[in-house]
């Protein structure tokens, strides 16, 4: 991995064993990266990035108004994500073993011990939604192996800064982001789709876009909205 510059452009650019130009440009703050095939030098990457600025340019803008949260104290009033719907976290201390309960659609009930800190309480929401995440995922690889033939060999669930999911083509494992338990459901399965069609296709070009349409033709309604929600702050 090294960089180049395009005017106040800085640009990630990842040598790979792959056949075509990728360039992508990530959440929250809009960092570009390239991934150019082994053979390809510096001045090509250049050109193809300065052919691509507007589109650069105008994924960056959408990053910047997005709506971010403020980062998180885990204390009562705040507001909290699940599922894609707000909630008001409420802290309530006891005696027992942490817990969170969703109440009345409007709040998130979060049982700490007297005393628990701010990262004390933060871990009890992250394994709370981890959970959330182990319960909702195997149903959904389940349906859409059915659906597309093909074998999902191992997932997991981590925190990610940049994707909301990747794939080990050669493992057929995909990784979740931890952050899809706080948004919509089908958000998620979008998700979970988008990573299994790479086990059919590596690249996003146009027979990834294709499998896409054919398995999920409302799919790029589902990530404009993933990409519209509150980004998270930690």
């Amino acid at each position: 991995m090294h960089q180049i510059t395009i005017g106040e452009l800085v640009i990630d650019v990842a040598r790979k064993n792959i056949k075509n130009l990728h360039l992508a440009v990530y959440p929250p703050d809009g960092r570009v990266r390239i991934a150019t095939p082994l053979h390809i030098d510096d001045e090509a990457v250049r050109l193809f990035a300065i052919s691509k600025l507007a589109w650069i340019k105008r994924h960056q803008a959408n990053f910047e108004t997005q709506e971010r949260q403020s980062p998180r104290e885990f204390v009562s009033g705040e507001s909290h994500y699940f599922q894609g719907k707000r909630y008001l976290l409420n802290v309530i201390y006891y005696q027992g073993n942490p817990k969170v309960e969703v109440r009345n659609n409007t709040y998130i009930h979060l049982y700490v011990r007297e005393g628990s800190n701010q990262a004390q309480r933060q871990q009890v929401m992250m394994s709370w939604y981890r959970q959330q995440l182990k319960q909702e995922i195997p149903p959904l690889i389940a349906k859409w192996q059915k659906n597309m033939g093909v074998q999902v060999e191992d997932w997991g669930i981590k925190l990610m800064k940049t994707k909301w999911g990747t794939c080990n083509i050669q493992a057929k494992r995909i990784w979740l982001n931890l952050e899809l338990a706080k948004k919509d459901k089908h958000c998620l399965e979008y998700v979970v789709v988008h990573e299994m069609v790479h086990l059919f296709e590596r690249n996003h070009g146009d027979r990834f876009v294709a499998l896409m349409n054919k398995f999920l033709p409302n799919w790029k309604f589902y990530k404009d909205e993933l990409n519209r929600s509150p980004l998270g702050s930690y």
